[in-house]
This record gives C-alpha cells, sequence and structure tokens, in this order.
C-alpha cells in the first residue's frame, strides 16, 4: 500500500507562506512583550505599594533623616535670623530628631495607605504630619515643659500646636518626600550596603541607634535638670512652684550629683545647645531662658547683631 505523498509544489507553497506572510509571527511576539510589560508594570506596582520595610532600613531613615533635619534646621537660622546656632535636639550628635520622626512615620503611613497619586500623598501628608506636629509638641510641652514652636497667632490652629499653613506644608512635603527625596535616600542606603559587608552596616546602625537612645534619655535629664535651677533661681512664677523648689533642694542639695551637673549639663552647655529654650509661666506668658542669662554665649557665631533672638 503506497502512502499518498504532497505534490512538491504544494509544499513549496506551504514554505513559502509562512516565509513572505511574517505578520502573524511579529504580531504574536508583540502581543507577548506587551502582556509581558504589563505583568512587570503591575507587580512592580503591588511592591511599591506593598514592599516590607525592613526594621534595619527603617533605623536608617531615622539617622539619615535626622541629620538632614539638623542641617535644614540650621540654614533656616542662618538665612532667616543671621545666627549660626544649634538646632539639634540632643546634647551630642547632629541629629534633629523630630524630622527623624516624621519622616519615618510619613514614609510608613504614606506608601501603604496613600501612595496611589498626588492627591492623596498630599491628603496623607496633611493629615499624618499634622497628627505627628501635634503631638511632638504636646509631648514636649506637658512630659518636658518645653515649647518648641507655638502658632497661636496663626489663623486656624489648634492650641498653637498645629496651623493651616503648616499643615499644607505637609502636605506637599508628603509629595516631596515620597516621590523625590525618599527615592534617592533608597539609593543612597542601597549603595551603602553594596560598598560595605551587610552585617558590618547593620551593626553601625545599630550601635548609631543606642547612641542616640542614651543621648534621648540623657537630654531629657539634662533639660529636666536645666529648667529646674532656672525655675527656682530665677523665682519663676510657674505651676507647682514649691514641689520645684522641694525637687531643687533635693538635687542640689546633693554635692556629688550637682557637681556632676554642673560639670557636663552647665548653663553655658545647655543655653549653646538649646538656645530657644522657654518656660511657660502660670499666667500663660512664655519667656525665653537666654534673656535671663545675657552673659553667657548662646550660639556659635552671631551675624547679625541687631537681631536678639
Amino acid at each position: 500500500m503506497k502512502v499518498k505523498e504532497k505534490p512538491e509544489k504544494e509544499m513549496e507553497i506551504v514554505v513559502e507562506k509562512n516565509i513572505n506572510n511574517p505578520k502573524k509571527e511579529i504580531t504574536k511576539k508583540i502581543k507577548e512583550k506587551i502582556k509581558n510589560v504589563d505583568i512587570l508594570d503591575k507587580s512592580k506596582n503591588i511592591e511599591d505599594s506593598n514592599f516590607e520595610i525592613s526594621m534595619w532600613r527603617v533605623c536608617a531613615y531615622f539617622i539619615i533623616y535626622s541629620v538632614l533635619g539638623y542641617i535644614i534646621e540650621t540654614i533656616f537660622a542662618l538665612f532667616n535670623y543671621g545666627v549660626l546656632e544649634s538646632r539639634k535636639s540632643f546634647l551630642y550628635g547632629p541629629f534633629c530628631s523630630i524630622y527623624g520622626v516624621g519622616a519615618v512615620i510619613i514614609i510608613l503611613a504614606l506608601r501603604y495607605k496613600f501612595f496611589k497619586n498626588n492627591h492623596t500623598l498630599f491628603l496623607g501628608g496633611f493629615i499624618v504630619g499634622s497628627i505627628v506636629e501635634y503631638i511632638i509638641s504636646f509631648f514636649g510641652e506637658v512630659i518636658l515643659n518645653v515649647k518648641w514652636w507655638d502658632y497661636s497667632d496663626r489663623f486656624l490652629n489648634i492650641n498653637g500646636r498645629i496651623c493651616l499653613l503648616y499643615s499644607l506644608f505637609w502636605g506637599l512635603l508628603g509629595i516631596y518626600l515620597l516621590r523625590v527625596i525618599n527615592p534617592r535616600v533608597d539609593k543612597l542606603i542601597n549603595w551603602i550596603k553594596s560598598k560595605i559587608n551587610i552585617h558590618i552596616a547593620q551593626t553601625i546602625t545599630i550601635l548609631l541607634i543606642a547612641f542616640l537612645f542614651f543621648d534621648c534619655l540623657f537630654s531629657t535629664f539634662a533639660i529636666d535638670m536645666f529648667l529646674l535651677r532656672v525655675c527656682v533661681e530665677n523665682d519663676l512664677q510657674v505651676n507647682e512652684k514649691s514641689i520645684l523648689e522641694e525637687t531643687y533642694k533635693d538635687v542640689y542639695g546633693n554635692k556629688e550629683l550637682s557637681d556632676f551637673i554642673y560639670k557636663y549639663v552647665g548653663n553655658e552647655k545647655m543655653l549653646m545647645t538649646y538656645p530657644n529654650l522657654t518656660v511657660t509661666l502660670s499666667d500663660g506668658s512664655i519667656v525665653k531662658i537666654k534673656d535671663f542669662y545675657p552673659n553667657i554665649r548662646n550660639c556659635y557665631y552671631r551675624f547679625d547683631t541687631s537681631n536678639n533672638l
């Protein structure tokens, strides 16, 4: 029995169709590429919105933004008040922790819930930034008895801690931080990781965080002791004055403790570190501590001698 074979001419025509009509093949490849691109884009968006940030990276954010905040605040004081002065949160190291805390909270909150478009980023920055600013101000006033800022004269303010103008700035910062600044910070962190052994980098970060924690505790103690002696020695009319006077006797009546305080956190050290500390009196008025010590240096250099802020 013979197998029927296709004519040679017909086979040539079939082959010729496949060679001379590649449109189907090209179209198929284009569709596959588009499909792959769509899949990559979707996975990228998923990764952007659900990216798990490690605790190590969060700590790195806090350190980097605290240093950036210190630089920004120093430049701000230089250009606005003509003075080169300390703008740091703690006694040691160039760290402005308000920026570090604020940046970390905004990044974590906005990255997961508001990273859809610029409108949601603005709304998230407006809400989250205002809450952070209010809590930090409240903590300073209630726990440390320190008023870092006062927006009482600003339009639509809440207890002088937040106001509409700066809340709008927080909204704009939310966009700029997530779209522009933080991607560059991530690149910096990744570059450091590529140049340094990951375990060494993590160890350095942990040591810095431990140092900042100790610095924070000691700075809180120093501010308390400084405000205590400022209020009692200058007979300031503050709330619970009798309790402060008793505490002052217990603390500064102890010679060893008193000598330690004056040696490491004396008036000059505190005024150089915190030149803008204020005290709220019992009548609600606010006084600047440096006004009670006009002979003590409270800045590195003053360019504008007519501006005594």
